[in-house]
């Protein structure tokens, strides 16, 4: 009897660990700070919206984007986010988290964790203005306690859910 088998490597990566090579092709790497439990959340969905591609087209696309953006795969790159750069991202994961958890509410430091590693508390202001930005676009609600809250006047922690106009 075989003991147990190492897993299978991933793709080869460059030397600086930003890209992975399958075919002779360079891709992008996912941000490797990004926490294990939120990657599997980002990566089910980003497998979800490639699967309704096929049956749903261009109406899922930017659930794709999302997703590719929440993984550091587009956007700015992970290694040298601008500012707005990591306020897209932002707001790529929350919507993606959202969309992944259908119909449960996340929290804003679920978001700042992916795009700010180890740092991610000094994000967390940005993660309350982009939650704002939004909130006015109708993709997200602010909520404590189950409730909808203006994010404006609340105070202490907050959840955000899933808005009218989020899309799925």
């Amino acid at each position: 009897m075989n003991g147990p088998q190492a897993a299978p490597p991933g793709p080869p990566t460059t030397p600086d660990g930003h890209h992975i090579i399958v075919n002779g092709r360079r891709w992008r790497a996912s941000d490797p700070s990004i926490p294990d439990v939120l990657r599997a959340e980002l990566v089910a969905e980003l497998m979800r919206a490639r699967r309704e591609v096929r049956t749903r087209g261009d109406a899922v696309r930017p659930c794709v984007q999302d997703a590719k953006v929440a993984l550091g795969e587009r956007g700015d790159p992970w290694w040298q986010q601008t500012p707005d750069g990591r306020r897209g991202r932002l707001a790529s994961t929350m919507r993606t988290l959202l969309r992944h958890r259908d119909g449960s509410t996340i929290c804003p430091s679920d978001a700042a964790r992916v795009v700010g590693g180890q740092d991610w508390r000094g994000l967390m202001d940005t993660a309350r203005e982009v939650a704002g930005e939004l909130v006015a676009r109708g993709e997200v609600r602010v909520q404590q306690k189950g409730v909808d809250v203006d994010l404006a006047t609340v105070r202490g922690p907050i959840r955000l859910a899933a808005g009218p106009s989020l899309g799925r």
